[in-house]
């Protein structure tokens, strides 16, 4: 009977620490999955940032900045995390600077929001700007 409470308890701390285990490594890979689509999430932010320089499109801005949030958000909750967060400073920074004033700000964060939230950025795409964007 000894031996075969000794077994039980062996079993149970190997099956208690493999759960531990697995808990661990669960919770490790959906941070790691988290942090990657927030790398590729800046990278779309980037790449419609640089796309916008690149048009020099009169009134693009706004589209620009909901297609930047959408293609990140599309990444998942990391790549909709990188989103926010670099709109947002965006906005604060640019704000004071450029004279645009609070409306042009709230334009843009509309923007931002409309594209995080999956919205077609489309709707703020601007006539003739050239199909390559």
């Amino acid at each position: 009977m000894r031996n075969i409470t000794v077994a039980v308890i062996l079993i149970s701390l190997v099956l208690t620490e493999q759960t531990l285990a697995q808990g661990f490594l669960d919770r490790l890979r959906s941070r790691l999955s988290f942090a990657r689509q927030a790398a590729q999430g800046a990278r779309d932010m980037y790449r419609a940032y640089s796309d916008m320089r690149q048009a020099n499109w009169r009134n693009s801005d706004q589209y620009f900045h909901a297609r930047g949030n959408y293609d990140a958000a599309r990444r998942g909750p990391g790549g909709r995390w990188a989103a926010r967060v670099i709109s947002n400073a965006r906005e604060r920074y640019q704000s004071g600077l450029s004279g645009q004033g609070p409306e042009d700000t709230a334009r843009d964060q509309a923007a931002n929001v409309w594209g995080r939230n999956g919205g077609d950025p489309n709707r703020y795409r601007p006539v003739g700007l050239p199909d390559r964007y």
